[in-house]
């Protein structure tokens, strides 16, 4: 190695080292390319009454040890059963470090789940569905629980989500390709393009517990 470069290498060091980093805005909310806040707001406390209620008489789908599960909160008309793709449905990632892209698991028809389940009807849920159908077309919206220090996988899907945080902590973090933040469970609704690679994640000591609703393939706004 050349003195030249030495010296290049040792003015970087001293620069970065006389930056102190960012710690206290971190645990909150920075939009970027694929996130951004959208101007509806919900009662945080009146979700999370919901939340509660409704985990009296129903359990989360899904294997909450490996820090995923699910309550389906609209389901196809008049079709009670759940299956295992409903709850997930079909992404792309890249496996290998030869970069190819591999489709896993089914499609699953966004725009057919219209109905609010039963188990939702005269609660806050149904407000918050009521809500959303106003402004977009929804497809699939689910409760989703997130356990602690866990990830996601990196990968992409076939349409955007919402995202409304119920319960949250700091180290609950969001992705889409290069841009990274925490949404904070404050009753804001946050847009996400899961059409871009992403993953989310939970690197604190509690649950993330959020409400995300599919934004169906050829969206166009109302």
């Amino acid at each position: 190695m050349i003195d030249s470069d030495i010296r290049a290498d040792k003015e970087l060091m001293k620069s970065w080292l006389e930056r102190t980093p960012d710690a206290p805005s971190v645990s909150g909310f920075k939009a970027g390319p694929g996130i951004h806040k959208l101007n509806l707001q919900f009662d945080i406390e009146a979700l999370k009454a919901a939340l509660e209620d409704i985990l009296l008489t129903q359990e989360f789908f899904g294997d909450l040890d490996s820090g995923f599960g699910a309550i389906p909160l609209t389901r196809m008309p008049d079709r009670s059963d759940v299956s295992a793709n409903d709850l997930s449905g079909r992404y792309w990632l890249r496996p290998d470090n030869d970069l190819q892209e591999v489709a896993r698991e089914d499609f699953v028809d966004e725009a057919a789940f219209t109905e609010l389940v039963p188990e939702c009807k005269d609660t806050y849920f149904e407000l918050v569905h009521k809500a959303l159908i106003a402004r977009f077309p929804i497809g699939r919206m689910r409760i989703l629980s997130k356990g602690i220090y866990n990830c996601n996988s990196w990968h992409r899907d076939p349409e955007p989500r919402l995202h409304i945080p119920i319960i949250t902590n700091p180290g609950s973090l969001f992705v889409v390709n290069h841009h990274v933040t925490h949404l904070p469970a404050d009753g804001s609704v946050y847009f996400t393009d899961t059409r871009g690679y992403h993953t989310a994640l939970n690197g604190g000591e509690s649950t993330r517990v959020h409400i995300v609703a599919a934004l169906p393939d050829g969206f166009r706004s109302k």
